[in-house]
């Protein structure tokens, strides 16, 4: 191993180190309350290192959305992949997806949800905006194409496709916000499963062409 290489995979190791250390604290303190020196003591780290990794706090939370972002894709180009299905299949197997993209990691998917609603995304750096835009553009436009595919062969309803995916995605996002912020005045309430598929159900039903 080369001299270079070394000092890319420590640099990778560090940034990795970094950002665990991150999603604990916003896990604990909330994005807000939250600190750059919070963060850096957490991963055991001078503030001033983390700086040479990320350049501000909205950038280090907006980082941790890549991975579910690309994991979303993964899952999505999965379904559109399976040979034989209809539209009205991969739907329903889009909807199984969503459940696995929320499992893999709830906390940062909420933070996702938090992020595109927020003034964040301003104060990332251009390569970082374009990645959440690419990857989320990517994930958009595959879940159009199940809509677009199923609108021409007459099983979805006569809309827009890209209309349709924002609305599903819209279902999903609300539904994990806003029982999360039930779990949060009560924990004991925690039915994101039965009302997501409720959700989906309702969906469903309204999507397909009568």
């Amino acid at each position: 191993m080369g001299i270079q290489e070394r000092k890319e995979r420590e640099k990778e190791r560090r940034r990795q180190q970094i950002m665990v250390a991150a999603k604990r604290v916003f896990s604990e303190k909330g994005f807000s309350k939250a600190t750059m020196e919070d963060i850096a003591q957490e991963a055991e780290l001078s503030p001033g290192t983390l700086y040479l990794y990320f350049k501000n706090k909205e950038e280090l939370y907006a980082s941790l959305s890549l991975r579910i972002l690309q994991y979303l894709l993964l899952r999505i180009e999965h379904v559109n992949a399976v040979k034989g299905a209809g539209p009205d299949d991969k739907l329903k197997q889009l909807m199984e997806a969503m459940y696995d993209v929320y499992e893999f990691d709830p906390l940062i998917i909420i933070n996702m949800f938090h992020l595109q609603s927020s003034e964040t995304l301003r104060n990332l750096s251009p390569q970082l905006l374009e990645e959440i835009k690419d990857l989320s553009g990517k994930s958009m436009g595959a879940i159009s194409q199940i809509f677009k595919e199923g609108v021409a062969k007459g099983i979805f309803i006569n809309h827009h496709p890209v209309a349709l995916a924002d609305t599903f995605w819209s279902v999903f996002s609300g539904v994990i916000l806003w029982l999360t912020s039930k779990k949060l005045i009560d924990e004991s309430k925690d039915f994101l499963k039965e009302t997501l598929s409720v959700a989906f159900e309702i969906f469903y039903k309204g999507v397909k062409a009568k």
